[in-house]
């Protein structure tokens, strides 16, 4: 398990490959500065080499363009997918400032946040649909939130039957991520981050 402990936000990573493969085709970044929080999560079309190869545009891009826009972030990635398999992708950005959460997802990705003071579920419909280098509609969604808000963000190999009646039993997100482990069995690629931001 890998976390991220901030004064602002906490996270925890789960990433494994499918049994028999070396090398997982689900690929995740997350960028953390005083402003702001990136997390994008990548499941890269097949398995092993030749879907990691895909998925890993997404490190690769984040690393060196990380300031850009939500759009501008997914439209690199979408360029970087020429030649490859493709990928579905799904990027947040929270600005701390703000209090904003921006989301953008192409591909079979699902993200939720739970507010916990209302007692609400968020959950933005992605666009279908994977990122291929050709050209491609984005459906970028912004929302604001509240200290304590709770996120999470899987890929299709974590499958889960009740998400959100699993979020509104944690009050954490490293419960989440517990209950998350001892519910599912994965048998494909698999990437799932639960996370909350704190102020």
């Amino acid at each position: 398990m890998e976390s991220i402990q901030h004064n602002l936000v906490n996270a925890f990573i789960f990433n494994e490959a499918k049994k028999g493969n070396y090398e997982s085709g689900d690929s995740y970044h997350t960028v953390l500065t005083d402003d702001y929080f990136i997390c994008s999560v990548a499941d890269g079309l097949g398995s092993g080499p030749i879907a990691r190869e895909s998925s890993q545009v997404i490190p690769q891009i984040l690393r060196e363009f990380h300031h850009e826009t939500i759009d501008q972030l997914m439209y690199r990635f979408n360029g970087l997918m020429l030649q490859k398999r493709g990928a579905a992708v799904a990027i947040f950005k929270v600005d701390f400032k703000k209090k904003t959460l921006e989301y953008s997802c192409v591909g079979n990705i699902r993200f939720y946040v739970y507010r916990k003071a209302t007692d609400e579920i968020i959950y933005p419909l992605p666009v279908m649909g994977y990122l291929s280098g050709r050209p491609q509609k984005l459906r970028t969604q912004l929302y604001t939130y509240v200290e304590n808000d709770l996120f999470l963000i899987h890929s299709d190999g974590v499958d889960l039957r009740n998400p959100k009646a699993m979020m509104r039993k944690a009050s954490v997100p490293e419960q989440l991520y517990r209950d998350i482990l001892e519910s599912i069995q994965t048998g494909d690629d698999a990437t799932f981050i639960t996370g909350s931001l704190l102020k």
